[in-house]
């Protein structure tokens, strides 16, 4: 990617990688989005497994098509005969005073990408977490970092690589109440969690739920009826319809 190495990144998410791993692993790149991505797809289809860092997230435009032309498609084209294990990082999200074209959340665009996985942490412990599950995970990932999530602070529990990636088809519940379900994602689960401590709802009980990763869209979808709210809900979050029996009413932000 980008100036990740002599320079450490723009956040400095890969300051001292060149040093420990040297120019064959770490490769700083020209500003070149579309031929870095298509590199990944060619290094991840045979053999490797590449992580490239889009910088701010707004660059991914840049490489579109080998993304979601080539990478999300190859495994299905070839009949399952080639996987396409490589993760594009990317910083995303406002709150830093970057400006439009450095600033968005691009997310939810590629979960309408049938063959991409959308993983969004929250804090330092499951970005560490997820990052070691999409490492081992033999599709497409991409994973995006909200800037504001890197002034985090807190201990991070180290592990070996995880033996598979379950852990990206999970949410988490990171607060339980019984009146109402909070499910949010990325920095957002950290703003709720904050608004929640407000003297106004101390006497509600509510749940907030991480999602962790973006929901992909499915062919199938489940109709949920509950007392203050219908919504057409994707098929990957029936763990999440499933929690709601704690509390019959979910808002998601």
């Amino acid at each position: 990617g980008e100036d990740i190495g002599v320079y450490g990144g723009a956040f400095g998410v890969t300051d001292g990688l060149l040093e420990k791993y040297g120019e064959e692993r770490i490769k700083d790149t020209p500003i070149s989005e579309d031929v870095i991505a298509g590199l990944a797809v060619g290094a991840a289809i045979t053999g490797s497994k590449p992580i490239v860092e889009m910088q701010f997230s707004d660059f991914i435009v840049n490489a579109m098509d080998p993304i979601v032309n080539q990478a999300a498609k190859l495994h299905f084209m070839y009949g399952g005969a080639v996987n396409v294990p490589m993760i594009v990082r990317g910083a995303s999200g406002a709150g830093t005073g970057a400006a439009a074209q450095h600033s968005q959340s691009l997310e939810s665009w590629f979960c309408h990408v049938p063959g991409l996985k959308v993983v969004t942490p929250s804090n330092p412990q499951n970005a560490y977490d997820l990052l070691l599950a999409s490492f081992v995970d033999p599709n497409p990932i991409i994973f995006m970092e909200h800037k504001l999530i890197y002034k985090l602070k807190s201990e991070v529990t180290l592990g070996p690589l995880p033996k598979d990636s379950s852990i990206l088809g999970n949410s988490k519940v990171v607060l339980e109440g019984s009146d109402i379900t909070i499910a949010s994602y990325s920095n957002m689960v950290n703003t709720v969690l904050n608004a929640v401590k407000d003297d106004s709802l101390k006497d509600y009980s509510i749940e907030v739920i991480d999602l962790l990763k973006k929901p992909e869209l499915g062919h199938d979808h489940q109709i949920i009826a509950i007392p203050t709210l219908v919504r057409k809900i994707p098929t990957p979050l029936r763990k999440i319809i499933g929690d709601l029996s704690n509390t019959e009413k979910v808002l998601v932000g």
